[in-house]
């Protein structure tokens, strides 16, 4: 059984306050205790917020990560932290996906990352925005991300 270090983390297992903007969010990183093993780890949030930068009413996304480790892993409550940064941060669809998907390659530097962030309507148009980094590599199997496409009422 491999046993991770988590000694430098400084969120886990403390009482910790929400973060006031991505900006200021903490993410932290461990060592993948399986490093050089190719393998998906995928994180779901499905009641992502944030604010439009144009009118500050609220926008709603189901947001899937999946990304291929190389020798780091997020810790998932910073992951969390800094998701819920974003309710009070205004910024596009597409600006919020992709910085969330940046910040993590520059965390991480994983094999693969990939990120698809479904929006709810805005004006009557619901925005997906996907982003990768590049090929999966062979032999790693990336699921569908199992978000329906928008049917409205149906």
């Amino acid at each position: 059984m491999t046993h991770t270090d988590v000694s430098g983390l400084t969120q886990l297992g403390a009482a910790t306050t929400l973060p006031a903007s991505p900006d200021q969010a903490v993410l932290e990183k461990v060592p993948a205790g399986h490093a050089g093993t190719l393998y998906c780890v995928r994180f779901t949030a499905p009641e992502f917020t944030s604010l439009c930068p144009m009118t500050g009413q609220p926008d709603f996304a189901h947001i899937v990560i999946d990304y291929v480790p190389r020798d780091w892993l997020v810790e998932s409550k910073s992951l969390k932290l800094y998701l819920h940064s974003f309710r009070n941060h205004g910024a596009f669809h597409e600006d919020c996906t992709l910085d969330i998907g940046k910040r993590l390659v520059a965390l991480l530097d994983p094999v693969l990352l990939r990120i698809g962030a479904y929006w709810f309507p805005r004006g009557g148009i619901p925005i997906d925005v996907f982003w990768q980094t590049g090929a999966p590599p062979e032999g790693v199997w990336l699921p569908d991300q199992g978000v329906a496409p928008y049917r409205g009422r149906g």
